[in-house]
C-alpha cells in the first residue's frame, strides 16, 4: 500500500504542460517539493534493498539465474533513480531548506551508474554490468586446458609466497588471460553508462562521479592531485628502496636502476601492497624485533570467526553496541567448497537498518585481520547512521566509509596485542622501524595505485582514452604513478584493468586514496582526543572512551551535513590534509633517506 502511494504522489506532482490559451502551470511550492522528497526516498529504500537482496544472493550462488535475477534488480533501481532525477530538475531554481536541496541533489547522484531513458539501453546496460562482475568472479587461469585450472586465490598465493620469477611471471600473465573477454564489453557500458550521465546533465560518467563530492567536478580532481603531491616524496623514498632491495634479490638486469619495478615482483597481484615481499626489504634484525601478527594468530589457533570478532570486540570497547545475531547467521567468512562466490571482502547493509553481513573468504594472516576490521567499519558506519532519513544513510562521502574501519586498523599496536591476549609481551623498541615498515608497504605503496584506477576510468568516460587505446593508457599510467611496468610486452588483445574487481564492477576507486589520507587524519585527532602521548605510530584508541565517544557522533551524522562538517566534528579542520600520514610515518621516512644516500632514485 504504500509503495502504491508513493507512486501516486509522484503523479500528482508531475507538472503538466502548458497549452495555448490556458493559464501558465504556477511554480511548483516548497511543500510540493517535499512531498516528491519523501516519495522519492520511500520508493528508492524500497528498491535498494530489493536490489541489495538480488546481490547479494548472485555474489552468493553465481549461476545464470541469479546473474539474471540481480540485472532485472539493478535496471529496475537505475530507471527508477534516473526517472526520479529528471523529475527533480522541475525544482531547479527554487529556494529550498537546506534539506531539500541536498536531497535533490542526492537523487541524482545516488548511484555510481545512471541508466539512459531508453529502456532496451537500460536492460543492456543492467545486463552487462551484471556480466562484468561475474566473469571476474568465476575466471580461472587454466595453463594446460585440461581442468587443472587457478583462481585468483591460488594464484595470489603464489605471488605472495614464491621468490621463483617464473613461476611469478606465469601467475601475473595467467590472472590477465580472463580479462581480454570483458574488453567489448567494457567499452559498450561506457558508451552507455556516459549516456545515461549526459542524460542528467553531466559531462560524463566520470563527472558524475566526482561531482558526489559536495564541489565542482574540478575541483575534485584538483585536490586529489594536491594530497598526491603532498604525500608522493614519502612514496619515492619507499620506491627508491624497494627497487634496490629488488635488485639485490633478482638482479640489476631485471630491476633496473632509475627504472620501473616489474609488477611482478612486489608480492600481490596489482602491486597495489608490498607487504609480502617485508622480507626482502627489511634489515633482518629490525624484522626479528617485530611482530609477526599472521604467525601469533595461526600459533594461537585463530579461527576465521574468531577474526571478526576481535574486530567486533574493538568496535565494543568504542561504546558500540554488539553486531546483531543475524550478523553471524548471514554473513560469509570462509570459501564455500560447493559453489562460486565473490570472494572480494565487501560489508553489506541489507535493509538500511540492522541486517548487517560482511562477505569474505578469510584466510588466517595478517591482511584479513586487518580486513576484517576495514569491513566491520563499514558495518558499524551503517549502523550508527540507520537514524537519518534514507537519503542520509550514508558517508560523509565515499572515502570516509573506506577510512574508519582502517583507521581502528592503526590501533592495533603491539600494545593492543598484548591487551587482548594475542600478544604475551611488548617487543623491543627496535620492533617499530619493522612494524612502520609493513605499514608503509601496505598503505604508502597502495598510494598512487588509488589515483591511477580513476584516472583511467575518467579518461575513458571522457574519450581521452578510445577504447583502442585502453591498454597502453592503463600502463603509462601505472609507470607515471607508480613506478611500476609490466613484466612482458603488454598489447591492445589484453585488457588489464580488467582484472582487478572494481573495474568490472564499477566501483569508484578514488575513495581507497581518500581513505589512505583520512585515516591518519582521523587517528591523529581520536588520539589526540584519548590524550595520548608519544609517537602517532605507537598510539591504540582500544578502550577509550573519549576517542569513542567523537568517532561514534560523527558517524552518526551519515551524509546530512557535507563531508568538511563531519571532517571537522573529528578532525577540528575541513580539508583533508596528508600532514598526519606523514607524521606517523616521520621515523621511517628519514631512515629510508639515509638507505637512499647513494642510490639512484625515481623512474
Amino acid at each position: 500500500m504504500k509503495n502504491v502511494l508513493s507512486i501516486v504522489a509522484l503523479m500528482i506532482l508531475m507538472t503538466a504542460v502548458p497549452v495555448a490559451g490556458q493559464d501558465p502551470v504556477p511554480a511548483p511550492t516548497p511543500a510540493e517539493v517535499e512531498a516528491f522528497v519523501a516519495a522519492a526516498e520511500e520508493e528508492l529504500l524500497e528498491l535498494w534493498i530489493r536490489k541489495e537482496r538480488a546481490a547479494w544472493v548472485q555474489e552468493n550462488f553465481i549461476n545464470l539465474d541469479t546473474e539474471n535475477i540481480a540485472s532485472l534488480a539493478y535496471e529496475e533501481l537505475m530507471a527508477r533513480t534516473a526517472a526520479l532525477a529528471k523529475d527533480a530538475t522541475r525544482f531547479t531554481g527554487l529556494e529550498l531548506s537546506y534539506d531539500l536541496a541536498r536531497k535533490l541533489n542526492m537523487i541524482k547522484l545516488s548511484l555510481p551508474l545512471a541508466a539512459p531513458a531508453d529502456p532496451s539501453k537500460q536492460s543492456e546496460l543492467a545486463g552487462i554490468a551484471a556480466s562484468l562482475t561475474s566473469m571476474y568472479s568465476t575466471g580461472k587461469y587454466c595453463p594446460q586446458g585440461d581442468g587443472d585450472c587457478k583462481t585468483l586465490g591460488d594464484l595470489s598465493r603464489t605471488m605472495a609466497a614464491s621468490r621463483d620469477t617464473t613461476e611469478l611471471l606465469e601467475a601475473w600473465t595467467g590472472w590477465r588471460s580472463i580479462s581480454p573477454p570483458m574488453r567489448g564489453k567494457y567499452a559498450r557500458f561506457a558508451e552507455l553508462g556516459n549516456a545515461g550521465a549526459q542524460e542528467l546533465g553531466m559531462a560524463d560518467l566520470g563527472a558524475m562521479w566526482r561531482a558526489m563530492y559536495d564541489m565542482p567536478p574540478e575541483a575534485f580532481a584538483a585536490e586529489l592531485d594536491r594530497l598526491w603531491k603532498q604525500v608522493k616524496p614519502l612514496y619515492e623514498a619507499l620506491h627508491c628502496h624497494v627497487r634496490a632491495e629488488l635488485a639485490e634479490e633478482y638482479g640489476s638486469d631485471l630491476v633496473k636502476p632509475g627504472e620501473p619495478i616489474p609488477a611482478h615482483l612486489l608480492g600481490n597481484m596489482w602491486a597495489q601492497s608490498w607487504l609480502n615481499i617485508y622480507d626482502l626489504v627489511m634489515d633482518p634484525e629490525d624484522a626479528g624485533a617485530d611482530v609477526d601478527v599472521t604467525r601469533i594468530l595461526r600459533d594461537k589457533g585463530v579461527t576465521e570467526i574468531d577474526m571478526v570478532k576481535y574486530g567486533e570486540a574493538f568496535f565494543t570497547s568504542l561504546g558500540f553496541e554488539p553486531l546483531p545475531a543475524s550478523f553471524w547467521e548471514r554473513s560469509l567468512f570462509s570459501k564455500p567448497e560447493d559453489r562460486e562466490v565473490v570472494c572480494h571482502a565487501s560489508a553489506w547493509d541489507i535493509d538500511w537498518e540492522d541486517d548487517l553481513r560482511i562477505k569474505m573468504c578469510i584466510e588466517i594472516n595478517e591482511e584479513d585481520f586487518t580486513t576484517v576490521h576495514h569491513e566491520l567499519g563499514h558495518n558499524f558506519y551503517q549502523r550508527a547512521y540507520n537514524i537519518q532519513d534514507p537519503l542520509y544513510r550514508n558517508s560523509a562521502h565515499d572515502g570516509f566509509h573506506e577510512g574508519i574501519g582502517d583507521t581502528v586498523a592503526l590501533s592495533i599496536t603491539p600494545e593492543y596485542l598484548v591487551k587482548v591476549g594475542l600478544l604475551d609481551a611488548l617487543p623491543q623498541e627496535a620492533g617499530d622501524r619493522g612494524r612502520l615498515m609493513r605499514h608503509a608497504l601496505e598503505k604508502i605503496a597502495f598510494l598512487p595505485f588509488g589515483m591511477v584506477v580513476d584516472q583511467w576510468r575518467w579518461q575513458v568516460f571522457s574519450g581521452a582514452t578510445p577504447p583502442a587505446e585502453f591498454n597502453a593508457a592503463w600502463w603509462e599510467l601505472r609507470e607515471k604513478y607508480q613506478g611500476v611496468k609490466p613484466p612482458v610486452v603488454r598489447t591492445e588483445a589484453d585488457f588489464d584493468p580488467g582484472a582487478k574487481y572494481h573495474v568490472p564492477a564499477n566501483t569508484p576507486y578514488a575513495r581507497y586514496f581518500m581513505a589512505q589520507i583520512l585515516q591518519f587524519q582521523f587517528h591523529r585527532a581520536l588520539c589526540q582526543a584519548a590524550e595520548f602521548e608519544g609517537d602517532l605510530h605507537q598510539c591504540s584508541i582500544y578502550a577509550n572512551d573519549a576517542a569513542g565517544k567523537k568517532l561514534r557522533d560523527m558517524l552518526a551524522m551519515g551524509a546530512s551535513r557535507a563531508w568538511p562538517e563531519a571532517l571537522y566534528a573529528v578532525a577540528g579542520t575541513t580539508k583533508m590534509d596528508g600532514g598526519a600520514l606523514l607524521d606517523y610515518f616521520a621515523p621511517l621516512h628519514e631512515w629510508l633517506n639515509e638507505q637512499n644516500k647513494d642510490r639512484t632514485c625515481g623512474w
